[in-house]
């Protein structure tokens, strides 16, 4: 009988609606909390269980004590042998990598763990490349290539890889980024190494693709065409990027470039918002949302941008979105579809389908939306 571990890093993603961008440090996880910050790792982790519970009798599962495991597999029906890792009720990097350790001991066909790239970095510390694995996508930043495209798809691959459906592997980047200079608006990702995964791509996210120094006259031809077209009787939303933040500096505000801000008549009302002062600043208000994808993986909501949550955007309408993309990025994924993630499933569905994509200066194609990925990878 085959071995699947489970590991959930239980705080992971929390500090993303509340615009803290991450929840690596005690100090930081404590004033999510204080904002308000609700746990969503446990529920991403039991949207890939169900893709497994069919199969139940057909595998081991061995998970970790409590909320880094065995909650949410008990919930499901699952009967899962437990590790204890003496982990307190606070958990940390090091029971991430003490779990870690043990599975690769038991020696598990699969490692399915619940996390962001933090937690993808804590793994690789602690396993290498001697175990294959697969990740639910849980946490704030997810720029490593090592997570599923939504955590449906990592069930769904971790079900094939275990009735050997799927046997070839590769190398795939765990990349992390200094999440206090990441608060401060600066970027610096670092490669910390690759972890095995399973060889389907076609239901793997691709790792961030940074912006090229070359993209800088499209973005101004789309500030431009923007700059042009705001809406006095409309306030607008303006999502994180390279590419918004070119419309920002057209329009000589001050913006935020990795966090969200909020303008009216060409004014900034509020800067680098969390998903509460959203709420309250649409309130009785007409609002459109100006959003790009994240290079490389097309994400439009649910990587980097939770403040904008389900609850944001069923309030602003899906007829209110304006999508922003130079036209490298679009064809940096191949022909795959821009994705959404909100961890609503029914409003991914929803706001899937075909969307007029603003590419430059009166330029624009029309690109497909999906909360999945095509059948065809072109990668």
């Amino acid at each position: 009988m085959k071995k699947l571990g489970l590991i959930i890093n239980p705080i992971a993603g929390m500090g993303g609606r509340v615009g803290l961008k991450g929840t690596d440090g005690l100090a930081v996880l404590e004033k999510a909390k204080a904002m308000g910050a609700k746990p969503i790792a446990q529920d991403r982790a039991k949207k890939a269980l169900e893709r497994l519970k069919d199969l139940k009798d057909k595998f081991e599962l061995i998970t970790c004590e409590a909320k880094m495991g065995e909650e949410a597999a008990r919930q499901l029906g699952f009967s899962p042998f437990v590790l204890d890792i003496g982990a307190s009720v606070l958990t940390t990097a090091a029971d991430t990598r003490e779990a870690a350790k043990k599975m690769k001991a038991l020696k598990v066909d699969l490692l399915l763990f619940a996390g962001g790239d933090g937690t993808a970095r804590d793994i690789y510390q602690a396993v290498g490349n001697s175990l294959v694995v697969v990740g639910i996508p849980a946490g704030v930043k997810i720029h490593s290539a090592v997570y599923a495209y939504n955590p449906q798809a990592a069930g769904e691959l971790a079900a094939l890889y275990l009735m050997g459906k799927t046997s070839h592997t590769f190398e795939a980047e765990v990349m992390d980024i200094d999440e206090e200079m990441f608060r401060r608006q600066t970027l610096s990702a670092r490669l910390c190494g690759y972890l095995t995964i399973p060889g389907r791509p076609t239901y793997l996210q691709r790792a961030k693709a940074a912006s090229s120094a070359s993209e800088k006259y499209s973005q101004q031809a789309i500030a431009f065409e923007i700059f042009e077209s705001l809406a006095d009787d409309f306030s607008y939303i303006i999502g994180p990027g390279t590419t918004t933040k070119a419309i920002m500096d057209r329009l000589g505000l001050e913006n935020s470039l990795l966090g969200v801000d909020f303008i009216s008549r060409r004014k900034l009302i509020g800067k680098d918002l969390n998903e509460a002062e959203l709420l309250d600043k649409i309130k009785g208000k007409k609002v459109k949302l100006i959003i790009t994808p994240i290079g490389g993986q097309g994400y439009l909501l649910g990587r980097g941008n939770q403040q904008l949550s389900p609850e944001v955007i069923k309030k602003i309408g899906r007829e209110n979105i304006i999508i922003v993309a130079t036209r490298n990025k679009i064809n940096s994924l191949h022909g795959q579809p821009l994705l959404v993630d909100s961890g609503d499933e029914k409003l991914d569905r929803e706001l899937s389908g075909y969307y007029k994509i603003i590419t430059g200066y009166r330029e624009y194609i029309i690109y497909k939306v999906s909360y999945k990925k095509e059948e065809v990878d072109n990668a």
